[in-house]
């Protein structure tokens, strides 16, 4: 498979969230175990991945080191979107060994979280091929970690769902419950919905999504739907409206779900229950 070449979020976006982790690991006090080194000792050392994943996060990575050492040398082997066999080296950094030393964890904690959402993505969107259907993210995101696990996925070869309420209109059930149906629900969406705000509902059944077809909504979520009634909701729309599967998805289950003609199928274990994929950072 040819790596994704991916357009790195900005550093404005990553570096709050390394300083933050950073600074959680300093503590009150700083590195106390850095004082064992000299403070003019040079480090090499190179990341490389211990079992099969995609790779995500390398730019968080470097900052880490940046952070602590502004004059580190951080050389990309194998970039964010790339496969990487057991054993391959993603990338190799130098500098101040006091300061990479005090970086390390930060480094591969960020890098190690991205990785594996990614790679467990990639397992998702390997399981629907051949099918029309794509496979997106949640909000279900690590607090203060959104941008950064939406991006894995990206990398990972998903798509993105909203990144926050202000995205678009997402009616779900208990908004349905509120205001009193589907219809009185996608009436008031419609009222206040600006010419650039799409409108995504949700719906548990066959019967609600045709109370919504009239509404023309740009998106209707079919929760929790049967493999058969999937099916006749695409029949049912034609084409005319983005059909988005969730709820109980699975690898297990995510290829029957993609087979029924679902044009999405969004996964909340994407991000909030990928395993970290074990990187190692060894002196060379």
């Amino acid at each position: 498979m040819t790596p994704l070449t991916l357009t790195s979020l900005p550093s404005l976006l990553i570096e709050p969230v390394v300083r933050a982790a950073l600074a959680e690991d300093l503590g009150r006090a700083g590195d106390v175990t850095a004082a064992l080194i000299d403070p003019a000792a040079r480090l090499s050392c190179a990341f490389a991945a211990r079992r099969d994943g995609r790779v995500a996060g390398l730019e968080c990575a470097r900052l880490a080191f940046a952070l602590m050492d502004p004059e580190v040398r951080f050389e990309i082997v194998l970039a964010d979107g790339g496969d990487a066999p057991a054993g391959a080296v993603l990338a190799r950094v130098e500098g101040n060994a006091r300061a990479m030393l005090t970086a390390e964890r930060t480094a591969l904690n960020l890098l190690g979280r991205l990785s594996g959402v990614a790679t467990l993505t990639r397992a998702y969107v390997r399981a629907v091929a051949g099918t029309r259907a794509r496979i997106t993210d949640t909000r279900k995101t690590t607090p203060g970690l959104r941008a950064l696990e939406k991006y894995a996925v990206r990398c990972g070869g998903g798509i993105n769902h909203r990144f926050g309420l202000d995205d678009a209109i997402l009616i779900k059930d208990n908004h349905v419950a509120a205001c009193g149906g589907v219809a009185e629900a996608l009436t008031r969406a419609r009222a206040v919905a600006g010419h650039l705000t799409p409108i995504e509902v949700e719906v548990d059944s066959l019967e609600q999504l045709e109370q919504a077809l009239p509404f023309a909504p740009q998106v209707v979520m079919l929760d929790n739907f049967s493999l058969d009634d999937l099916r006749r909701a695409v029949a049912m729309t034609a084409g005319r409206l983005v059909l988005e599967a969730s709820g109980g998805v699975s690898l297990e289950t995510v290829g029957d779900i993609a087979r029924t003609g679902i044009d999405v199928i969004s996964v909340g274990a994407l991000t909030h229950s990928a395993p970290v994929l074990d990187i190692g950072l060894d002196a060379v």
